[in-house]
C-alpha cells in the first residue's frame, strides 16, 4: 500500500514540475510579444509621369535607346512620280487610207523604213477613178463644144441671122455644161486626185485608173495593214507614217499632287527598257477636268527622241520635283507615333524628361516629313526609341501638348 502511494506521489511531483517549465516559457513568450519588431524602410515607386511629361530613368534610356534630333527649318524639296506611257507625237503622225476603192497592185515600203514627204508607199488600181476621169473629159469636151456654139451665136446676132433668144439659148446650154465640167473636176479633187494629175489628163487626155498612196511627210512606217491584190475600203487604214524625233510622254497625276504641276515645267522621264537612263522633258498639255473614276488629271511631257531609244506604248515614270517654302519644319518620319488626337512627337525638356506634342504633318520625301504646330525650330525631339515613350504615355494617360 505505501509503495503505491509513494508512485502516486512521484507522478504529481513529475506533472508539477511540466507545468512549471510550461508557465515559464509562455511568460518568456509573452514578454516578447510586447516588444515592438523594428521597422523596415520601404522605397517609394519611381514617379514615372507627372506633370505632362514621361521620365525614364538613366538605364531605361540607355535600354530602350533613346535619340534626340533638333527640329530644322529648311527648303523642302518634294519629288513626285507618275506611272505614263510613250506616244508617239500627234502632231507628227499621219494615217493614210484612200479616198477611193480600190485593188492593190503594189507595196512599196515596210514597217520600220524611214521615208521622205511624198515618197511612194503602195499603189492601187481602181474602176471608180477610171470612171470619175472618163465622166471629167467628157464634161471638158461638151464644155468647149458649148464655147464654140456660143461664139458662133454671137457672130450670127450681130449679123442679125438669129434672134436674141436663140443667143440666150445657148449662153444658158454653155453655162450648164461649164458647170458639169467643174463638178467632174470637183470630184476629181475629192477623190485626192492632184491637179498635177488633173493638167496631165487634160493635156494627154489619157485616162489612169492608178492611185498613188504617198507618205504626207519625212517619218518612219510604224504601221502597215495592206497586201497586195486585196480590195481596200475608204475607211481602211493602209499605213501609219510618224516622226519620232520627238514623243509624247503621256502621265496620270493624282488630284493631291495637281498643285506640283505647272506648264513649260521641266521634269525627267525614266522607262523601264533603259532603267539608268534619264530623259529630260517639257510638261505641254495639263488637262482641264480629272477623269472621274481614277480622280487622276492627264499631263502630257513631250520629250526629244533623236536616237530612236523611246517607243510608242513604253511604259514610263514621269519624276517631278517641287519645293515647299524656305521655312518648312522638317523632322524625321521616325519621329512620328499615331496618338489618340492624331499624329505626335516627344519633346526633350531635361536629360530624362519628355513631353509629348500634337503635331499636322504633311509633305512626306523618302525618311523625312514636314509639321505644323506643336514644336518650334531648334527643339530637340525623340527620333529614335518614340515608341517606348509612347507606350509609357498610355500607361500613365497622359494626353499630348496641343
Amino acid at each position: 500500500m505505501q509503495r503505491m502511494m509513494r508512485s502516486s506521489v512521484d507522478r504529481f511531483c513529475r506533472s508539477i514540475k511540466t507545468f512549471g517549465l510550461l508557465l515559464f516559457a509562455g511568460g518568456i513568450w509573452i514578454l516578447g510579444c510586447d516588444r515592438e519588431s523594428p521597422s523596415v524602410p520601404v522605397q517609394p515607386p519611381t514617379q514615372r509621369a507627372a506633370g505632362g511629361v514621361v521620365r525614364l530613368t538613366a538605364e531605361e534610356l540607355a535600354r530602350t535607346g533613346v535619340e534626340v534630333a533638333p527640329v530644322r527649318k529648311i527648303t523642302f524639296p518634294i519629288r513626285r512620280e507618275f506611272p505614263a506611257t510613250v506616244q508617239a507625237n500627234e502632231n507628227e503622225l499621219a494615217e493614210v487610207t484612200t479616198l477611193i476603192r480600190g485593188r492593190v497592185v503594189k507595196v512599196v515600203v515596210d514597217v520600220g523604213k524611214d521615208v521622205k514627204r511624198g515618197e511612194l508607199l503602195a499603189l492601187l488600181h481602181s474602176a471608180d477613178l477610171g470612171e470619175a476621169e472618163g465622166l471629167y473629159l467628157k464634161a471638158a469636151a461638151k464644155a468647149h463644144e458649148a464655147q464654140l456654139a456660143y461664139e458662133r451665136a454671137q457672130d450670127l446676132h450681130q449679123n442679125r441671122a438669129i434672134s436674141l433668144a436663140e443667143l440666150q439659148r445657148r449662153e444658158a446650154e454653155m453655162k450648164t455644161v461649164r458647170a458639169e465640167w467643174r463638178e467632174a473636176a470637183h470630184r476629181l479633187e475629192l477623190l485626192g486626185v492632184p491637179s498635177q494629175e488633173v493638167q496631165r489628163l487634160e493635156r494627154e487626155q489619157t485616162i489612169h485608173s492608178d492611185v498613188p498612196m504617198r507618205a504626207p511627210f519625212a517619218g518612219r512606217v510604224i504601221m502597215r495593214n495592206i497586201t497586195r491584190g486585196e480590195v481596200v475600203e475608204t475607211q481602211q487604214k493602209l499605213f501609219t507614217v510618224a516622226n519620232l524625233s520627238d514623243v509624247w510622254v503621256v502621265a496620270n497625276v493624282p488630284e493631291k499632287d495637281v498643285q506640283f504641276i505647272r506648264p513649260e515645267q521641266r521634269v525627267e522621264v525614266i522607262v523601264a527598257a533603259y532603267p539608268h537612263a534619264i530623259f529630260s522633258g517639257t510638261i505641254t498639255y495639263i488637262g482641264d477636268v480629272l477623269d472621274p473614276a481614277t480622280r487622276t488629271m492627264r499631263v502630257r511631257v513631250t520629250v526629244p527622241n533623236p536616237d530612236r531609244l523611246l517607243k510608242p506604248e513604253m511604259f514610263a515614270t514621269v519624276r517631278v520635283f517641287a519645293t515647299v517654302g524656305d521655312d518648312a519644319l522638317v523632322v524625321p518620319l521616325s519621329a512620328l507615333q499615331n496618338g489618340q488626337g492624331g499624329q505626335i512627337l516627344f519633346v526633350r525638356k531635361t536629360p530624362g524628361e519628355f513631353e509629348p506634342r500634337l503635331v499636322r504633318p504633311g509633305y512626306e520625301q523618302e525618311d523625312q516629313v514636314v509639321v505644323a504646330g506643336g514644336v518650334r525650330e531648334g527643339e530637340e525631339i525623340v527620333v529614335k526609341g518614340a515608341f517606348a515613350l509612347k507606350s509609357e504615355m498610355e500607361i500613365h494617360k497622359i494626353e499630348p501638348t496641343p
